[in-house]
């Protein structure tokens, strides 16, 4: 117990008390003392931050941990690796804090749709949610997809319009347009009395109901959470009943699950079963560890009562979706359907002739068990594995996109993982009223210059997408609207970053399956492709790179069948970019010509996905990414495309 309130006292800084050997801890406030013990369902608010992606949930969150005295100004949500570099969230996370005696749960969610299934399965554990929303850009995409989802699971909505100290914010524009959009939601009356803050996340600050109301600090917005979001409903039984909607790694705990207790209690050592959506028993364990979230730390806890959203340690075999129930029962929550997957690829075993000099798990058994127990944590995602005399495929995998994917994909290479990656497919589905080919849809909008309005139709068209409407937003920015299929977006940020300079903003709006639009070519760019093994020669590489761009630099090992550039005409070229220059007993007065490289263009793993031709692969190791062809021998290709085009 002693050091229990050891870690909870040091997150509050008021009296310092000496407990042993000269360090110094805080003691906690007797109120907070009183929550902890509190035999009351109704001091716990649990409510969700959503939005579109960069509109500043996390520091939201952060802001509100340290208006609560739970964290410091160097704390920070976002702990994952990949969420630092790429300055998203990826996961959805939960913490806690405390305020006017009640105990405050927040779940910061993804704002990028390929994360989308991470906001919908944690909707099941909150009560209300904290809709923020750019007073630059207003309502987007994802902003509409969350906004739909919170409503559908009729929870609380509280409307924070964030950055509004940015010179380019338009608060009151956007206060309609986001009124507009529950409108347009067919939300429920009592969802459109909403409160309203006008925000700034990074200072610290809001103002209620308008502009010219006067600057509060965040603890208003804790208080407005206390009156606005209900308590938790919980069951009238007496009997543990807990749905699995999260779970992590502990180096100490192993597999925790989270979720919320939705009726009875929970004990230490207590002995509870997990059920399947089916009733079907899953595993019986013993409970290890009661945890709970305050601020950045966690807290064991000896029970844990229903409303409150708790970690469990002690199983092994549990999954999200999961019934945690008391033995004896066999009890169901029914979880909430998550959209389907709508992009795939397959992961086999690197079979190129560089393999296995990177990475550490090379098998296919390696592979199809890290993707297995992932599949069981992302619900988003779904695993198929393929047949077992195919080792050069193995697994089959399907998500939300392109990002989606190549995070997971990251991941694994980072833990020593070999692979090699097919190009995405789109999952079809087939109409069962008239037997055609659908599908998936997404409505696009594209804010650009109006210099680049004609190349982008262009490129659109070339994709299959369907022009809509164009809306002149002032002088020189035109909004483009285009209907287009999932599979000609892959691929299309990147291209209009380098098309318009970066200026280009891009939002999708998943619209449903319609008829299958035909066949798209992907790259109308050949390839560069080596026709020998070795080290590249920078002598060589000077001749080669005036066919186009290169992947490669000198030191670079390289194999035959490696696309190691693109050309700039339709069809493909090999070359040898190993030839060295030869020396001669040859004397001149000529010094030699220095060589002039440009540098070679770099891939991240989401952008090479979507680089990547029908008929090549992309090989995944911890320290590379090449591009390689399905086949690596110049006359079977020749071969293979005599007979395609028979």
């Amino acid at each position: 117990m002693l050091r229990t309130l050891r870690q909870f006292s040091s997150i509050f800084h008021k009296v310092p008390v000496r407990l042993f050997s000269g360090a110094v801890e805080v003691a906690p406030k007797d109120e907070i003392l009183k929550i902890l013990h509190s035999e009351s369902r109704d001091i716990f608010r649990n409510v969700a931050i959503i939005a579109h992606v960069d509109h500043g949930k996390t520091t939201l969150v952060d802001a509100l941990l340290r208006a609560s005295g739970c964290a410091n100004e160097y704390d920070s949500m976002d702990s994952n690796a990949l969420e630092k570099e790429k300055g998203i969230t990826i996961l959805s996370k939960v913490t806690g804090v405390t305020f006017g005696g009640n105990k405050i749960n927040i779940v910061d969610t993804p704002g990028h749709q390929d994360f989308g299934g991470e906001v919908e399965r944690i909707m099941s554990m909150v009560d209300g949610v904290c809709l923020l929303v750019c007073a630059t850009e207003g309502p987007m995409a994802q902003t509409r997809f969350v906004l739909q989802k919170a409503l559908q699971s009729n929870l609380k909505p509280i409307v924070i319009i964030n950055k509004v100290d940015r010179p380019s914010a338009r608060p009151v524009e956007v206060e309609h347009e986001i009124f507009n959009l529950f409108c347009d939601l067919e939300a429920p009356s009592e969802s459109l009395d909403y409160p309203l803050y006008f925000c700034s996340g990074k200072e610290g600050w809001v103002r209620k109901g308008s502009m010219e109301a006067e600057k509060q600090g965040l603890e208003d917005v804790l208080e407005t959470i206390v009156e606005t979001i209900p308590p938790p409903q919980i069951g009238t039984e007496s009997s543990f009943k807990m749905l699995v909607s999260q779970q992590e790694s502990h180096p100490y705990y192993g597999k925790i699950v989270i979720g919320k207790i939705h009726q009875g209690e929970i004990k230490l050592n207590d002995k509870i079963l997990a059920v399947d959506q089916q009733g079907k028993l899953v595993e019986t364990a013993k409970v290890l560890k009661i945890l709970r979230r305050y601020g950045m730390q966690q807290l064991e806890m000896a029970r844990a009562v229903a409303g409150d959203i708790v970690q469990v340690a002690g199983f092994t075999n549990a999954i999200v979706t999961n019934t945690l129930n008391e033995m004896g029962k066999n009890d169901v929550i029914p979880s909430i359907p998550i959209d389907p997957p709508m992009i795939s690829v397959s992961i086999g075993v690197n079979t190129g002739p560089l393999a296995g000099k990177e990475g550490t798990k090379l098998n296919a058994q390696q592979i199809k068990e890290r993707l297995m127990r992932e599949g069981q944590s992302d619900v988003a995602l779904q695993v198929m594995v393929k047949d077992k005399s195919d080792d050069s495929a193995c697994v089959q995998l399907l998500g939300r996109g392109d990002l989606h994917l190549a995070i997971l994909l990251e991941n694994m290479r980072r833990e020593g993982f070999e692979m090699q990656v097919s190009p995405p497919q789109i999952v079809t589905k087939k109409c069962s009223e008239t037997g055609k080919t659908l599908e998936p849809m997404e409505k696009v909008t594209i804010e650009i210059d109006q210099q680049y309005m004609t190349g982008l139709i262009d490129k659109m068209s070339q994709r299959k997408a369907i022009y809509e409407d164009c809306i002149n937003i002032d002088k020189t920015r035109v909004k483009l609207i285009f209907s287009a299929p999932t599979r000609g977006l892959v691929g299309l940020r990147a291209e209009l970053i380098n098309d318009t300079r970066g200026t280009a903003i891009m939002q999708q709006q998943f619209l449903g399956y319609q008829e299958y639009r035909g066949t798209l070519k992907k790259n109308l760019k050949g390839a560069i492709i080596s026709m020998a093994a070795g080290v590249c020669q920078g002598y060589a590489l000077e001749d080669i790179q005036k066919f186009g761009p290169l992947f490669v630099k000198p030191g670079s090992k390289v194999y035959v069948g490696q696309v190691i550039g693109e050309h700039k005409l339709e069809q493909d070229i090999e070359v040898n970019p190993i030839r060295e220059k030869k020396l001669t007993n040859v004397r001149t007065v000529l010094a030699d010509e220095k060589i002039s490289l440009f540098p070679p263009k770099v891939f991240t793993l989401e952008d090479v996905i979507a680089y990547i031709r029908d008929d090549e692969l992309v090989e995944v190791t911890p320290k590379d990414l090449r591009i390689r062809k399905k086949e690596l021998d110049s006359t079977l290709r020749k071969t293979q495309r005599k007979n395609q085009q028979k």
